[in-house]
C-alpha cells in the first residue's frame, strides 16, 4: 500500500486481537501508511447509541508495517455492541486470541465488566461490552426431577437472609430458595411445573433473577465470563415434558439466562 504526504491511508484494514483477563483489548492493524500528518485513531463507536458513543485509542507504530491501538481495561465501555473503524472505514476481523476469558474470577468488590471482540453479522470487527456493579454469574446447570439447577458466583453482593431465585414472565413471578457457599457461591433448583402454570397455549419466556437477601434488589443472572459474545446457538439444553408442556434452560441475545416453557405441540 502507498501513502500520499499530508494524508493517511488505510486500505483493507483487517486487525488481530488479543483479549486479556483484567478487561482490556489489544488491536494489531496491519496495512497502515504512517506517512500522514494527521494522528491516527481506531474509534469505538457504540452500536445504535443516541448521541453518538465512541472510543478513541491512538494508534501507534508495531513494527512489519502494523500499528497498534490498546483498549485499557480502565476505560469504561457502556453495555452494548461497538463496532471498530479506522479513518472512517470499518475494520476485518483477524486472529482473534481469547483464550485469557475463559473461566474468569474478577474481583467480586468492583463491577463486573467484560469486553469480548467477535466477528459481527456484516463481516466487519466489533466488541460486545458488559458493565454491571452486580452481576450473578451463571456457571453449571443440571437436570433432572423435572427441573433445573443452576449453580454460579455472586459479585457486587452478599447472600443473606431470605435469599431466592425469582423467575419472571410479564408480571408472573416464581420463587426458589438459594442456597450459599464460599466466596459468592450460590445454587438453587427451579422446578418447571410452576412455569407452566396455567398450562400455555404459547411460548413463554421466563427471565431469572438472584435476589441476595429478603427486601434487596434483585441481580439478573446471566453469564458474562468466558469468550463468547452470543450463547443463544452455543448453549442448547435438554428439554423437559411435563403435563401438556415442555421446558428448556436458554440464554437470551444479551446472554442472560431465561427458561422456555411452550405447549408440547
Amino acid at each position: 500500500m502507498t501513502g500520499t504526504t499530508g494524508s493517511t491511508h488505510l486500505a483493507d484494514p483487517r486487525a488481530d486481537c488479543v483479549a486479556d483477563a483484567a478487561g482490556g483489548v489489544t488491536f494489531d492493524i496491519a496495512g497502515h501508511d504512517s506517512g500522514g500528518a494527521a494522528e491516527p485513531v481506531l474509534v469505538l463507536s457504540r452500536r445504535g447509541a443516541a448521541p453518538a458513543d465512541e472510543v478513541r485509542l491512538p494508534l501507534t507504530p508495531a513494527g512489519e508495517g502494523r500499528v497498534r491501538a490498546v483498549l485499557p481495561s480502565t476505560v469504561e465501555l457502556a453495555e452494548g455492541h461497538w463496532d471498530v473503524s479506522v479513518a472512517g472505514r470499518p475494520v476485518r476481523p483477524g486472529v482473534r486470541d481469547v483464550r485469557a476469558l475463559v473461566d474468569r474470577r474478577p474481583d467480586r468488590s468492583r463491577p463486573v465488566g467484560a469486553r469480548v471482540p467477535y466477528p459481527a453479522a456484516d463481516g466487519h470487527l466489533a466488541v460486545r461490552a458488559w458493565l454491571r456493579p452486580r452481576h450473578a454469574e451463571a456457571g453449571d446447570l443440571t437436570f433432572g426431577g423435572g427441573g433445573c439447577t443452576v449453580e454460579g458466583l455472586l459479585y457486587g453482593a452478599e447472600l443473606g437472609e431470605g435469599a431466592v431465585a425469582e423467575a419472571r414472565w410479564g408480571r408472573e413471578v416464581r420463587q426458589a430458595p438459594v442456597e450459599g457457599g464460599e466466596d459468592g457461591a450460590f445454587a438453587f433448583t427451579l422446578p418447571y411445573g410452576p412455569l407452566a402454570e396455567p398450562r400455555p397455549d404459547g411460548q413463554r419466556l421466563w427471565q431469572l433473577w438472584l435476589r441476595p437477601a429478603a427486601g434487596a434488589e434483585p441481580v439478573r443472572v446471566a453469564r458474562l465470563l468466558d469468550d463468547v459474545w452470543d450463547r443463544r446457538n452455543v448453549f442448547v439444553y435438554p428439554e423437559s415434558e411435563g403435563d401438556g408442556f415442555r421446558a428448556a434452560p436458554c440464554y437470551s441475545a444479551d446472554n442472560e439466562l431465561c427458561v422456555r416453557v411452550g405447549p408440547v405441540a
